[in-house]
């Protein structure tokens, strides 16, 4: 089984810019904490169009799933910041990824939250896991310059 595994990395080579809106407000006149998951979403499908892994057309051809998602909020995002989230890549599995990523403010780049997601290779269709295919290995590996880890 090859595992892939980015150890070390310094920043992130893709970043998504988020303008937050009226809408993403709570009651304490901060963005609420769900809206940080959809700016994670957001982010994540940026980063996989950036790549040509998908053309934004039918998710039923979008082959992941979220299996899990863990947010560290460290700072509120106030109405009229502008923030950005970096996104990386910091394990391929058999059948599942690891996204690392960092809500940071637009002009200062102070961190915001982090924020790890796993998503496990999944057709809709069957409604099964599958492995990760060789096209979006190759992808990403050569994107994030992750090297092959063999067990």
């Amino acid at each position: 089984m090859h595992l892939w595994y980015n150890r070390g990395m310094a920043g992130y080579h893709f970043y998504h810019t988020i303008h937050v809106r009226y809408a993403d407000l709570d009651t304490q006149w901060h963005v609420t904490n769900s809206h940080y998951l959809t700016f994670l979403d957001e982010a994540r499908l940026g980063y996989l169009l950036h790549l040509g892994l998908f053309d934004g057309r039918s998710f039923l051809d979008l082959p992941w799933i979220v299996a899990s998602v863990s947010v560290n909020f460290l700072a509120p995002i106030e109405p009229g910041q502008d923030v950005k989230v970096g996104v990386r890549i910091t394990r391929l599995g058999h059948k599942s990824m690891h996204f690392d990523m960092q809500i940071e403010d637009l002009l200062n780049e102070a961190a915001i939250a982090t924020s790890e997601t796993v998503m496990v290779a999944y057709d809709y269709r069957k409604q099964q896991s599958i492995p990760i295919s060789d096209e979006w290995r190759k992808v990403i590996s050569s994107f994030e310059k992750i090297l092959p880890l063999i067990e």
